[in-house]
């Protein structure tokens, strides 16, 4: 049996009270965090911000805004401890239910264009590459450009 089949992950809500444990998750997987400040707004701003749980850990989150017609998920993280395992795959295919419950008819995401396993990823479940943000993400030697990607829903 493998580590996914044991899990029982579900989706709910996030809360103010789940930061802390999400920033630590936050600063393991990316060089560049987001501050705790970013996800508390996100979250007063009603944007609809997810948890992956199982037996009260958190192995994943996401923060997804919804425009007129368009998701766009605004960050996807998967506690390390997780990773490779089909977590990722499951919470997107769980946020474009919730697209589509919210009336979007696609979903754009950036991706550093470094984040290859990302980007693979979203391509396999059928993210097309659209634009490319120049200079969009820090990095360690300046900047590095995000590539836009759209899944029409």
């Amino acid at each position: 049996m493998t580590a996914t089949t044991q899990l029982n992950p579900s989706v709910r809500e996030m809360r103010e009270s789940d930061l802390t444990r999400i920033i630590l998750i936050e600063r393991e997987i990316f060089l560049f965090p987001w501050s705790p400040a970013n996800f508390a707004d996100s979250i007063q701003s009603g944007y609809l911000c997810r948890v992956m749980e199982d037996n009260n850990a958190i192995l994943g989150y996401s923060i997804m805004m919804i425009g007129p017609d368009e998701a766009h998920i605004l960050t996807l993280g998967i506690n390390p401890r997780w990773q490779n395992k089909g977590l990722g795959r499951k919470l997107l295919n769980y946020l474009f239910e919730l697209a589509r419950e919210n009336n979007a008819k696609s979903m754009l995401l950036d991706v550093r264009e470094s984040n290859h396993g990302a980007a693979k990823l979203y391509k396999q479940l059928g993210f097309e590459q659209i634009a490319t943000r120049k200079g969009y993400y820090p990095a360690m030697c300046g900047r590095e450009d995000a590539l836009v990607m759209r899944l029409m829903l």
